[in-house]
């Protein structure tokens, strides 16, 4: 660790889950030896920011840009002044153009993401239920062709073990694909031509948004709430909650609000993306001014 250096905590919601004596830890054994640090793109629940080691763990960090306006207002509210708001950086993300797999369909494909991740935050195999629903669905009501997009694929945390499920079940209809791993760029670059795309992760679904695909996201925390939230001005119809998924077609009734308001949101999209990714490059210029 060189001292006067900065060092930087990415990953986006690092603090949301079990295990944060160790980031505390790590923060504190950096600044002993000299150095700084940055909070990067971070979702942080508001519940959390209650518990005053956490707050005062956040209060060491040269700078905090919170990605979403229900970090920022919690972060605000428990007294820190070394955190801004922006706009999480995939918004800036450049997709790239691959050929499209054999049955995907540009503007007539949905795009599908699950995260085992999403499941554990559900009841029983609610989540499964409401996803092999919405696929059911899609094929009886419409025409459109469904791609299963993984966005992880890390061990223990694999979207392709979840999708493995769904592809199983409806394959024999010819209508549903799997795609593989590929680079975020790619990725994104599939995503720009679905018609819709429901999804749990939450850089899939950015992929989407920042492409101006209409998108519902299945969310298990505020980082999911919060996107939305500053992109529409709410958070209800664009995000439900895993937790909420009491009836098995709670998802495929939530895809409909999506489907039947398509240009709206199409529309809508094109007007605040610009303003979105400048205030995420805004973080750049906040970053540079921390370094002087």
């Amino acid at each position: 660790v060189d001292r006067g250096s900065l060092y930087f905590s990415v990953g986006g919601d690092n603090y949301c889950y079990a295990g944060i004596e160790t980031i505390f830890e790590l923060n504190e054994w950096l600044h002993k030896r000299g150095a700084r640090t940055v909070l990067w793109g971070c979702s942080v629940e508001p519940e959390l920011l209650k518990n005053p080691a956490v707050v005062e763990d956040l209060k060491k960090h040269a700078l905090i840009t919170a990605r979403e306006s229900l970090t920022y207002q919690a972060m605000i509210d428990a007294g820190l002044t070394n955190v801004i708001l922006c706009a999480d950086p995939a918004f800036c993300l450049e997709k790239q153009e691959r050929p499209l797999p054999v049955g995907f369909l540009p503007g007539k494909t949905v795009g599908i993401n699950i995260s085992p991740l999403a499941m554990d935050c559900g009841t029983g195999t609610s989540v499964m239920d409401n996803y092999m629903e919405l696929i059911r669905f899609i094929l009886k009501n419409t025409d459109f062709q469904i791609a299963l997009i993984p966005h992880v694929v890390v061990k223990g945390n694999d979207d392709r073990v979840a999708l493995a499920k769904l592809y199983e079940a409806y394959q024999h209809t010819g209508r549903v694909i799997n795609i593989e791993d590929q680079s975020c760029e790619a990725l994104k670059g599939l995503i720009a031509h679905c018609r819709f795309f429901v999804g749990a992760r939450t850089h899939a679904t950015i992929a989407a948004y920042s492409t101006g695909v209409p998108t519902l996201v299945s969310g298990y925390s505020v980082k999911a709430r919060g996107i939305a939230r500053d992109l529409f001005g709410r958070e209800d119809h664009y995000v439900i909650s895993v937790q909420d998924l009491h009836e098995s077609d709670a998802l495929s009734d939530a895809f409909c609000w999506i489907m039947e308001r398509e240009e709206m949101i199409r529309e809508h999209l094109k007007r605040v993306l610009p303003e979105v990714k400048k205030r995420a490059q805004d973080a750049a210029t906040y970053l540079n001014k921390t370094i002087q």
